[in-house]
This record gives structure tokens, C-alpha cells and sequence, in this order.
């Protein structure tokens, strides 16, 4: 059975997407801890980030970092904050979160936005992003 995640990457659920290349998909997450809080995930479903193969988890990474570079220059904030929890999707996922303060990377703290809203950061984090 495909995760969540999988059918949003398939396009069965819709999404704000940021990024795509053959092997990851970025979107904004729709419950997220700030504006621009962004998921990073690998297109191949793999339940736990270390069962990646290494070349996998360093190209995830490496997407990651210009993601996370791209919100940086769209969201103003004190710095992006990273962290791959997994326990609620059994798909690989890390979290880029532009903090403020730390009640930002708790996930107890929920920013509200508008389907505008969501579109517009979307749109401008995609259009900071350099992936070559």
C-alpha cells in the first residue's frame, strides 16, 4: 500500500509543491510549525532515513541543503532548522522549518494559512531555488 506521501508525489493528492527532481519531491507541509515548514521526501518509499543506502541518504541531503537555502531566501527567519522524526509516516520525510524561536521546531505550535498563502510561498520558494 502507497504512503501519503507516495500519492501526493504521484499527484493523487494535491500539494504546494517546491522541488522535483527523479529522485525527491519537496512541498510545503499543509500543517506546518512556520510559513515555508517544508518536507523533503525520496520518491522510492523506504520506512527509516538510516535504511536508505548511503548514496541515497547524501543525495537527500544534498537536495535538502538547496531547499533549505531557497526558503532561507524567501522566509525571513534566524535559520532553517532540519529534523527527520518518521514515526507518523512510514516514509522517509525531513522537516526544514524556518525558526523564529524553538517553539517553532516543537510541534506544538501550528501556523494557519490560506490556500493563497500556501501557493505564494510555493511559488517564491521555487523560484529561489537553484538545483543545478
Amino acid at each position: 500500500m502507497s504512503t501519503i506521501f507516495t500519492k501526493i508525489i504521484e499527484g493523487e493528492i494535491p500539494s504546494y509543491k517546491v522541488a522535483e527532481n527523479d529522485a525527491f519531491y519537496a512541498f510545503l507541509d499543509i500543517n506546518p510549525n512556520a510559513k515555508g515548514h517544508t518536507l523533503v521526501v525520496p520518491k522510492k518509499e523506504e520506512n527509516k532515513i538510516f535504511d536508505l543506502d548511503e548514496k541515497s541518504y547524501l543525495n537527500l541531503m544534498q537536495f535538502s541543503y538547496r531547499v533549505a537555502k531557497a526558503i532561507e531566501k524567501t522566509v525571513p527567519c534566524e535559520r532553517i532548522g532540519m529534523t527527520v522524526i518518521g514515526l507518523e509516516v512510514p516514509h522517509v520525510h525531513v522537516h526544514l522549518i524556518p525558526l523564529h524561536t524553538m517553539d517553532d521546531a516543537t510541534f506544538s505550535k501550528k501556523e494557519k494559512l490560506s490556500t493563497e498563502e500556501f501557493q505564494t510561498i510555493a511559488n517564491e520558494i521555487a523560484k529561489n531555488l537553484c538545483l543545478t
